[in-house]
């Protein structure tokens, strides 16, 4: 018994040292590729300057918001919506990251709900007794809340410059606005906070292949979002997809108009992470990702490498939503046949991804889905 130990023991030291490689060198993955380099991309490329450039167009937002509601004219409601905007691409950027403190605080749920439900929230406002932090209170706050009091509150931009310049000592909807801004700046900065003090580490470290180990984690909650966010939310919920009847209330950007800009934001996001590359032009490129995960365990795909056929795809996807009007509203109205096209384009995605990709790489879906792949 001890000699067939003994030649157990020989043939593994022989398969090391013929393949080159020692335990640690083969990955906790299995597979040889290395997760904690390409976690150190995400979080140092991608993550954490995402949430800084966030944080800090959050910090213009609120600023232009306070000289917004202390002097109300027409150049200082357009410097608010033009923050505004700024803001919420840079939120599409870091949305789909709803792990560690975004995942405990749900920070997606109290950021970009839409529709706004402008009934309950004018309650809120007219009461002046609210607790932004309450569930009940998610689809009444968050970028769509505040499109809502610079765009929708009222019929005309002077209508809306008239509201806010009214006299009176606590002002319902000045009040209301700056808590919103407030409430983003505070959320996002918390997130922000966490990686820098600690969570950058931990997630790092958490480099295995278990379902809590960061890159299985982290990759599906990107399929997740791909999946609910980008392509249900944004473009088949509002077109009907799911129900056989168009809702075109229910887009992202409804009184602004801005619905394409902030699409084609998180479809350029989606991407731009599939592909390790980051935003911050002061950082490499690009870096490994999950195409380059791809790459390594050479994955082919109805006779293409699986990564480049995801990205083709993500081009398609793009070519096609080119078509569609800046206001999705008004597309879903008009044509929305093209507003489904987008989606059948976005959908081929979901496939290659949640299916194909992470086959490849050996990572299980860990959420349900109700309107299948």
């Amino acid at each position: 018994m001890k000699q067939t130990f003994l030649s157990f023991g020989l043939l593994a030291l022989l398969v090391v040292l013929i393949t080159g490689c020692s335990k640690d060198d083969l990955g906790k993955s299995g597979d040889g590729f290395d997760r904690q380099e390409m976690l150190k991309i995400w979080a140092d490329n991608i993550i954490v300057p995402g949430y800084e450039s966030y944080v800090s167009s959050l910090e213009s937002l609120d600023a232009a918001v306070s000289t917004f509601t202390s002097n109300p004219n027409l150049e200082h409601l357009t410097d608010v919506r033009a923050k505004w905007l700024e803001a919420y691409i840079n939120w599409q950027a870091v949305a789909m990251f709803e792990i560690g403190k975004a995942e405990s605080i749900t920070l997606i749920n109290y950021t970009n709900i839409y529709p706004t439900n402008t009934e309950d929230m004018i309650k809120t406002i007219e009461s002046g007794d609210y607790d932004l932090s309450s569930v009940n209170k998610q689809d009444e706050q968050g970028f769509p809340a505040i499109e809502y009091l610079i765009y929708g509150v009222r019929d005309t931009d002077q209508a809306i410059i008239d509201l806010y310049s009214q006299e009176m000592a606590n002002h319902p909807y000045k009040i209301f606005l700056k808590d919103l801004t407030q409430r983003l700046e505070t959320l996002a900065k918390s997130v922000h906070d966490d990686w820098k003090n600690g969570y950058r580490e931990t997630f790092v470290n958490n480099d295995g292949s278990e379902a809590t180990a960061s890159v299985n984690k982290l990759v599906n909650d990107y399929i997740f979002y791909y999946e609910k966010h980008l392509r249900a939310g944004k473009i088949g919920i509002p077109a009907g997809v799911f129900t056989g009847s168009e809702s075109s209330e229910k887009v992202e950007g409804l009184y602004s108009g801005k619905s394409k800009v902030l699409f084609m934001a998180g479809l350029d996001a989606t991407q731009d992470f599939f592909n390790g590359k980051s935003s911050d032009t002061n950082l490499p490129v690009e870096g490994e990702g999950l195409k380059s995960y791809l790459d390594f365990v050479q994955e082919i795909s109805d006779g293409e490498d699986l990564g480049s056929l995801i990205n083709a795809q993500f081009e398609l996807a793009r070519d096609q939503a080119e078509l569609l009007s800046d206001d999705f509203s008004a597309q879903v109205e008009n044509d929305n046949s093209l507003m489904l096209q987008t989606y059948d384009e976005l959908q081929r995605n979901v496939v290659n991804m949640k299916v194909d990709m992470l086959q490849a790489l050996n990572i299980r879906v860990d959420y349900v889905d109700a309107d299948g792949d």
